[in-house]
């Protein structure tokens, strides 16, 4: 996977792989595996495009790209996490990066926000500042037309979609992790960390499943620490609703090499086990899933 760029913003934002016919109630998502770099963009940056990269969730669309020959679809987004970030409300911005005032709609207090990680990145993901100077807000209302809500529009209609077929459905948003060691496995935490907002966003079957599963294969696992689950967790989870969401953070460094950004050998046993763990989940019985 090579980044490229693009003369203007991508389009479209999003693509779906569908397959021929929909016959479980799971849809995969891929927010941050997106590396088409819009050019301006580039020229608007004080880092190179491989420094912006650091964001990417690098080979998480290909990881998760097997889910249509079971029958699931999946949405993965195509601009990077740099430019723009799904996994956020539309409107969480830092002030700081803006000439010009924002809105009383913008959320400027998120701890999102604080990090300098909102809609609309301050830094990439080792801490270093993206943008040579400040941006309008008029490019923020862009990015989010253009970008956010079409992505948004359509994961939703796929998971209203997939309820509406099967009586529930479950979304899976498909994420990787910086590795604290870079490739030391004795200094980082986790394989897999599996994000239920702490039990609010799924049933507990759709966790316990995936974390037997992944168990079973000889992956170390977690539940909600480091990460409970972002934005479209906690959104498109409700359960009673009969929508579960659960999140999955996969560490880098058991299937790529974090420093050049290049496969390594097991990706291709990952992708496996990760098709066999959708596979799983998609045959859980209806009863515990089904609104209550």
């Amino acid at each position: 996977m090579d980044a490229s760029v693009d003369a203007a913003t991508p389009e479209p934002a999003f693509e779906l792989l569908a397959p021929d016919e929909q016959t479980k109630p799971l849809v995969l998502a891929s927010p941050h595996s997106g590396n088409r770099y819009p050019a301006e963009f580039l020229a608007a940056a004080r880092l190179d495009p491989r420094a912006l990269r650091k964001s990417e969730d690098c080979f998480v669309d290909e990881i998760f790209a097997g889910a249509p020959a079971l029958g699931i679809p999946l949405i993965r987004a195509l601009f990077p996490r740099a430019f723009l970030d799904v996994n956020r409300e539309a409107y969480e911005l830092d002030p700081e990066m803006f000439a010009d005032p924002l809105p009383p709609y913008v959320n400027t207090r998120s701890p999102r926000v604080a990090a300098g990680l909102g809609t609309i990145a301050r830094v990439v993901a080792n801490g270093e500042d993206i943008y040579r100077g400040k941006l309008r807000f008029s490019e923020a209302v862009r990015r989010v037309e253009q970008c956010y809500t079409p992505y948004h529009n359509a994961l939703r209609r796929l998971v209203e979609d997939t309820r509406a077929r099967f009586g529930h459905a479950v979304l899976i948003d498909c994420h990787s992790m910086p590795s604290p060691g870079l490739g030391d496995r004795d200094n980082r935490r986790s394989d897999i960390v599996l994000g239920d907002c702490f039990g609010n966003s799924c049933a507990p079957v759709v966790t316990e499943t995936a974390e037997r599963f992944l168990r079973g294969l000889g992956y170390t696992v977690s539940r909600n620490a480091p990460y409970a689950g972002g934005y479209t967790t906690r959104h498109y989870g409700r359960p009673r609703q009969g929508i579960h969401a659960l999140q999955i953070e996969i560490s880098r460094d058991l299937y790529m090499d974090e420093a050049t950004l290049s496969r390594l050998p097991f990706l291709t046993v990952l992708t496996r086990h990760m098709h066999e763990m959708v596979d799983n989940v998609a045959h859980l019985p209806s009863t515990p899933l089904a609104p209550r």
